[in-house]
């Protein structure tokens, strides 16, 4: 379904992406784990096209094209495929929920706007916030302001959902209904790439988690093979720091 070969990105001279490969299948839940700087984010937008990388190659369907070579149109391709859900929501702070959903079904996808009212409200719905349509996010909690940005991503059909650290800019009362929206989410079947420091969501939901440090995918595998008996000394300092439990088997 999607493929990620070899691609670097330098922020002048600081090499952020030193040759990291992904590989998803549709329905895979695959979650990165890492230290801050390890490349997870700008991994992430690379893929969308938040962010430009110098150099790999991306494989999505029947698209197949180089990063530092790809066309606008292209790109547009990809996105049509993507949502991304933000850390820090990114809604517009003068629009109401509903209209926060609708904006890119309008503008983006030029649907009626009859019709991209009806799919807002289904996802609205989806996530749980079926009496918020005309609340403003100044009138959302954090939580509630993220489901939203679920239902956006949700309300495009895209063929996959990036998320970003979801759940990381949230008060921890708030963290659960957020993922619980997207454990529903996994289970219906939705192929997703998740950026997270939440070890539980990892344990439960993951299908497959990658760990990278300085650039670089030190080590991938299933929850059991990651959390049980990973492989390489870096991935369990990275877990006995996260985990106080973890205990690694020989």
């Amino acid at each position: 379904m999607l493929e990620i070969k070899n691609i670097y990105k330098a922020f002048g001279n600081n090499e952020v992406l030193k040759g990291v490969s992904l590989k998803v299948e549709k329905g895979d839940v695959v979650v990165i784990l890492g230290p801050s700087g390890s490349g997870k984010t700008t991994l992430l937008r690379s893929i969308d096209f938040l962010e430009k990388a110098d150099a790999g190659e991306i494989i999505f369907d029947d698209i197949h094209a180089e990063f530092a070579r790809i066309s606008k149109k292209t790109i547009s391709q990809i996105r049509k495929k993507t949502a991304f859900v933000f850390q820090n929501y990114n809604l517009f702070h003068n629009k109401t929920a509903l209209q926060n959903v609708t904006e890119g079904l309008i503008i983006a996808r030029k649907l009626p706007k009859e019709k991209a009212i009806e799919i807002g409200k289904r996802a609205l719905d989806k996530v749980g916030l079926s009496e918020r349509y005309d609340y403003y996010p100044s009138q959302l909690s954090g939580g509630q302001q993220q489901r939203v940005g679920i239902a956006r991503a949700i309300a495009v059909n895209p063929d996959i959902i990036l998320f970003d650290e979801p759940t990381s800019a949230l008060d921890p009362e708030l963290i659960g209904e957020v993922l619980g929206v997207m454990k529903e989410l996994a289970k219906e079947g939705t192929t997703m790439i998740v950026v997270t420091h939440e070890m539980h969501f990892a344990q439960d939901v993951a299908n497959r988690v990658v760990f990278m440090d300085g650039g670089r995918v030190v080590e991938e595998g299933t929850p059991d093979e990651m959390f049980s008996r990973p492989k390489e000394e870096r991935t369990r300092q990275f877990l006995r720091r996260i985990l106080p439990d973890f205990d690694y088997v020989i």
